[in-house]
């Protein structure tokens, strides 16, 4: 099944106009449902918050009230008790900017869990639906980039949640009181030229950073594209050897950083032209002010101290007015951000459960393909009309030419795709109407390609069973003929098999992932061409772990190497998407088709192989077994 081409809005959109819609979609993460003690923590880091805006308020009075007491020119300056009133100001000006520091301090660390659970609840949010989205969406990802995208919106989603929650409605408040305070000491002109500056410094302040959206949206780009082909570098780094590319690898790598280094610079160039604008407007609403204001003092309307009062108070807007300013900024980087981590949360699963999905039920198992069609691409059909059936503990391999829809057909069986016609059952329940969990569950696989988890070859076979005892991992290994070579090794089961299990040979790696499957003890077991990658004499080794694993479950063997599948109970030979051929080993020769003649060539091969393998044993022509010939 192909999902809709249509493209949905994010529901987390960088755009402007945007910005109040989105913080309103990303509010449970700022006030938990869940966690009424970070709700608390809120609150309080709120209440904190505006005991320091109090203080910041209060703090030019204390400042103004020093000037005046040691005005030389003040009318009531006999009032002033020697030093004690204007020592008495400024410890009051010293302890409001304590408090105000203090309660600031407060607030911080009263937020930094409900910023950390955000950021933690998000990530695994993110996490969880990675791991739902569809096979098709994961075999077009590129690793790295992907990682590079949830590591920038997980540091996004705290800059958001912080600044919206705890800088912008207090900072209002604090202009709002500031405003009063200009009206009532100073009269309504002066707070026509504030109300003027405040709303031309905003207003650049947004226009220029939405400027900057496109800019940044380029650098994250260019940053995703070039930390996906270091990773993608990393990861093929034998490949990279074989051929001896480095220099075309460092190339790539340089040219996706050379994008990105011009982003940057872009990015910086801007937030100079945006600071510079900021201060240009702020510094020319301060000039006229501080004019006005020196007015008042030379006609006798203001005093010296209410001129310091008057500065005092443009400062003290100044800084949360930069840093609404930095906070609006701050949003719209986050945002973009975190844009496109949530354009993959908004992308829905392929495969769903469906609301009345039922926990599958293995009573035998019997396994039905009855009908099934299926294609990735609308214009090219991979499984055109197959039918056949598993009977409960038998052993059905399924082989032909490549491409012919071998390898679809275990995929279909996990449910990573629909069916696009007919349907599949196991135990007569349509694979549709059962949870993927239950399903999952019951089907134990061992691929052709064996990737391992970059940690011990003793956690690689417990991830069949996680929680399963020491004793039954090591019975396991036994079992896949695995475990006297793990003893051998010096750490044993603590020995790392290194990134996706590169320290292992191929067959070792293929003995710990049928030691993980006979851990895991399903009741359906797929063998995806388990051994096609391995030598012969490897091949024959494994096998035997194999046909041990295989008794008595009800296997499906996908086999390119016919010599794996001659005790099949039934072998189904599929060309160009149908079931051309059917029946055990020796009727299958009988009919003298297309699997005889894949028999006849594979056999012609193997003994090629091995006379080639006994040459190079015995390079002079003589014989290798039994009493040499010069004897």
């Amino acid at each position: 099944m192909v999902p809709p081409t249509a493209e949905k809005k994010p529901s987390v959109n960088a755009d402007e106009g945007s910005v109040f819609s989105t913080v309103k979609n990303l509010w449970p993460y700022m006030w938990p449902a869940d966690r009424p003690d970070l709700k608390t923590r809120v609150m309080l880091a709120i209440g904190a918050l505006l005991l320091s805006k109090v203080a910041t308020t209060l703090i030019p009075f204390a400042y103004k009230g020093v000037i005046d007491s040691l005005d030389g020119a003040q009318p009531d300056k006999q009032l002033i008790l020697g030093l004690a009133v204007p020592i008495a100001l400024v410890i009051a000006y010293v302890l409001g900017n304590v408090i105000d520091a203090g309660f600031q301090q407060l607030r911080d660390v009263l937020f930094a869990s409900v910023g950390q659970n955000a950021v933690r609840k998000l990530a695994l949010q993110t996490f969880h639906h990675m791991h739902k989205l569809s096979l098709r969406f994961h075999l077009q990802r590129r690793t790295g980039g992907l990682s590079r995208v949830i590591e920038r919106g997980t540091k996004g989603i705290e800059a958001v949640v912080r600044f919206a929650m705890l800088n912008i409605a207090p900072t209002i408040v604090e202009f709002i009181i500031v405003g009063v305070i200009f009206v009532w000491l100073f009269g309504i002109s002066y707070l026509g030229v504030l109300v003027v500056m405040i709303w031309a410094y905003l207003y650049f302040t947004i226009k220029a950073s939405n400027w900057r959206i496109a800019i940044r949206r380029d650098m994250n780009d260019s940053d995703t594209d070039a930390n996906g082909k270091a990773i993608d570098s990393l990861l093929n780094f034998e490949t990279v050897k074989y051929f001896a590319n480095e220099k075309m690898e460092a190339a790539r790598f340089d040219k996706a950083m050379a994008r990105y280094e011009r982003s940057a610079v872009r990015i910086w160039t801007s937030l100079g032209f945006l600071n510079f604008g900021q201060a240009l407007i702020f510094y020319s609403g301060f000039l006229i002010i501080s004019i006005m204001s020196i007015r008042g003092v030379m006609d006798g309307t203001l005093t010296l101290g209410d001129f310091v009062l008057l500065n005092t108070f443009l400062m003290q807007i100044y800084r949360p007015l930069n840093f609404i300013g930095f906070v609006y900024r701050e949003l719209r980087q986050g945002l973009t951000d975190i844009e496109e981590m949530f354009k993959l949360l908004d992308q829905d699963p392929e495969i769903q459960d469906k609301p009345t999905a039922k926990p599958l039920t293995v009573t035998g198992p019997v396994i039905r393909f009855e009908d099934v069609t299926f294609h990735y691409d609308p214009d090219r059909a991979i499984l055109k009309g197959v039918s056949f059936e598993v009977p409960a503990g038998k052993t059905v391999a399924i082989v032909g030419p490549t491409g012919a829809g071998k390898s679809t057909i275990s995929r279909l069986l996990f449910r990573f795709y629909d069916v696009t016609g007919g349907r599949i059952t196991i135990d007569g329940q349509d694979l549709r109407d059962v949870t993927q969990e239950s399903l999952r569950s019951a089907i134990g696989m061992v691929p052709q390609d064996t990737v391992l988890f970059n940690d011990t070859i003793g956690y690689n076979i417990q991830y069949g069973r996680p929680g399963a005892s020491t004793e039954e991992v090591k019975e396991a290994a036994r079992m896949a003929q695995v475990g006297d070579f793990i003893t051998r090794l010096p750490k044993g089961y603590e020995t790392p098999v290194g990134e996706r299990g590169l320290k292992l040979s191929g067959g070792e790696k293929q003995r710990v992932a049928i030691a993980r499957t006979i851990l895991k003890s399903p009741s359906i077991l797929i063998l995806d061409e388990a051994t096609s990658a391995l030598d012969t004499k490897t091949e024959r080794d494994i096998q035997q772990a194999l046909d041990e694993v295989s008794r008595n479950r009800t296997t499906v063997v996908i086999a390119h190497r016919l010599s794996t599948v001659v005790n099949a109970d039934e072998i189904l030979v599929l060309r160009d998407g149908l079931v051309a051929e059917r029946g055990n080993h020796t009727s299958l020769l009988a009919q003298d088709g297309l699997y005889a003649q894949m028999w006849s060539r594979q056999r012609e091969a193997t003994e090629a192989e091995e006379k080639l393998a006994q040459t190079k044993d015995d390079p002079d022509g003589f014989v290798t077994r039994g009493t040499p010939a010069w004897q």
